[in-house]
């Protein structure tokens, strides 16, 4: 950072987009059957059309990086907004339909027993044009497993993405932790994923510390490569989307999945 203090919007500006953002997600849905709400535009058009499903991506190994990624490059103006995938799927969707509308795409690290309950956003995160990945099949403390348990773990989330898009996902993410242990990373190209998804920035918006605080804690850490850690079920994350994405476009940034942001060359 330059060291100059990053300006935070003021409290009425951070209420109004909030209570804009969120007084629409009651109803938001994603247009399968057993998930009540409209489908979106876009999706509504591709049905019309017949036309097939976005392909989902498969993991790909990525020479010269190391097994474990933290960050993109540095001397390149993109940035990725990775969410783990679980909780209320009305505010995920909610998060999705922002960041569509802002041009940004996302990296949807997905738990795989909140795709049990929510099978439709798995291509819903998709056909956004979305990365999706696997963050573990019940969100556990995977570091502190066995070796069969932790396997588990990975492959049943793994297994659930491959039903439900025929692929096991771009990236992973251990759960409940930042960084995978070298079991876990091992377990995890056995798996099928030759890299583990980690972050740069935190903005430890499931401690639920307000908008502004969201806001501000990326902000001040934001910077050419980031990863960004953010959670699908937490309303600050919500209302804090549409400031962070201006702020990433007043920096002349750009928000592109994880796979774009790591396959720029080095």
């Amino acid at each position: 950072m330059n060291g100059r203090r990053t300006p935070v919007p003021r409290r009425s500006t951070l209420r109004a987009a909030a209570g804009a953002l969120l007084a629409g997600t009651a109803t938001a849905g994603c247009g399968q059957a057993g998930e009540v709400g409209h489908t979106p535009q876009k999706a509504r058009n591709t049905h019309q059309a017949h036309a097939a499903p976005r392909p989902a991506p498969v993991p790909r190994r990525l020479p010269g990086r190391p097994v474990q990624i933290e960050h993109g490059p540095r001397d390149r103006p993109g940035v990725a907004l990775t969410f783990h995938g679980r909780g209320d799927p009305v505010l995920a969707r909610t998060v999705l339909a922002e960041a569509e509308r802002a041009g940004a795409r996302l990296t949807v690290l997905a738990v795989g027993s909140w795709l049990d309950e929510h099978p439709c956003m798995a291509r819903r995160i998709l056909d956004g044009g979305h990365d999706l990945g696997n963050h573990t099949q019940n969100h556990l403390d995977i570091n502190a497993m066995d070796e069969a348990r932790a396997y588990a773990e990975i492959n049943g989330c793994a297994q659930r993405l491959r039903r439900l898009t025929g692929s096991i996902g771009t990236w992973f993410r251990p759960s409940r932790t930042r960084y995978a242990t070298p079991l876990v990373q091992d377990l995890a190209r056995r798996a099928g994923y030759p890299h583990v998804l980690s972050y740069d920035v935190d903005s430890l918006d499931f401690t639920s510390p307000g908008v502004a605080a969201v806001t501000r804690k990326v902000a001040g850490e934001l910077r050419n490569g980031s990863v960004v850690s953010l959670h699908f079920g937490y309303r600050d994350s919500v209302a804090a989307l549409p400031l962070l994405l201006t702020e990433i476009s007043r920096r002349q940034l750009r928000a592109v999945t994880a796979t774009e942001l790591l396959t720029a060359p080095t």
